[in-house]
């Protein structure tokens, strides 16, 4: 793909495979892809509106979520944790209809609020996080409750730094996912400008389906936040990955 991208249309092709190309047009192909016909510019930037919203959205609600689970007391948690879970056995794709309905009834189709709307909890990841927190020790919780701490500061202050791994595996996982994402804008979009690059990326392959160096210059274009993303917070992933105890 990156080979293919800096190259000539005449000698992607080429066999045997030319692995660094002969003739550079990277400069080029990079012009014709963010610059001509098709608004890629803005796919890209709908693509990161959608991604960093939500994935903001999702950590701050599921983590809230999974420290009600993990260590406040109420009636009825087991029970309604256990309900929270049934529902991961539901394909995605079984909701798509009720979810049509009910963004149509918000008056939310064909906009990006529906879909960071629908995108802003997740199941999955509100059982990660509260299994990351049921391992760490109460008396943190214990101590700043004696210090005269609310469970919103116990929260914010006490549990979200100790969870800065998990918050950043998460938040990786969200984003790949999110950006990635191709059925839900297809369903829940339909004017070109509110097009993410997954969408994007198919309206730009009708403009240029004869013309692979430059399909694969938007593909290269497409992977560099993935790749941005994930330098940035592996290392909260790795240094991070255990969480201090309380000596007895």
């Amino acid at each position: 793909m990156l080979s293919a991208s800096a190259k000539l249309e005449r000698d992607v092709m080429t066999y045997p495979i030319q692995w660094i190309p002969r003739e550079w047009n990277w400069v080029d192909n990079f012009q014709k892809v963010w610059m001509e016909n098709v608004p890629f510019s803005l796919f890209y930037w709908n693509s990161f509106k959608l991604a960093v919203v939500s994935t903001i959205a999702t950590l701050l609600f599921s983590s809230m979520a999974a420290f009600a689970f993990s260590k406040l007391r109420a009636p009825g948690k087991g029970v309604m944790f256990g309900l929270m879970m049934s529902f991961m056995i539901i394909p995605e794709q079984a909701t798509l209809v009720p979810r049509f309905i009910m963004i149509k009834w918000l008056g939310l189709y064909n906009s990006h609020e529906g879909l960071m709307l629908m995108l802003a909890f997740s199941m999955y990841f509100t059982f990660l996080m509260r299994q990351f927190m049921m391992g760490v020790h109460n008396d943190f919780i214990e101590v700043a409750k004696i210090d005269g701490a609310g469970y919103l500061r116990v929260y914010a202050q006490i549990m979200l730094p100790l969870c800065k791994p998990i918050l950043a595996t998460a938040g990786i996982i969200k984003f790949i996912w999110t950006w990635n994402d191709y059925q839900n804008p297809l369903i829940f979009l339909f004017t070109k400008e509110l097009f993410p690059l997954p969408l994007g990326i198919q309206f730009f392959r009708q403009e240029y389906s004869n013309n692979v160096s430059l399909m694969m210059m938007a593909a290269v274009s497409a992977i560099i936040p993935l790749l941005i993303v994930f330098v940035v917070l592996q290392k909260q992933v790795i240094n991070g990955i255990t969480v201090g105890g309380v000596k007895g």
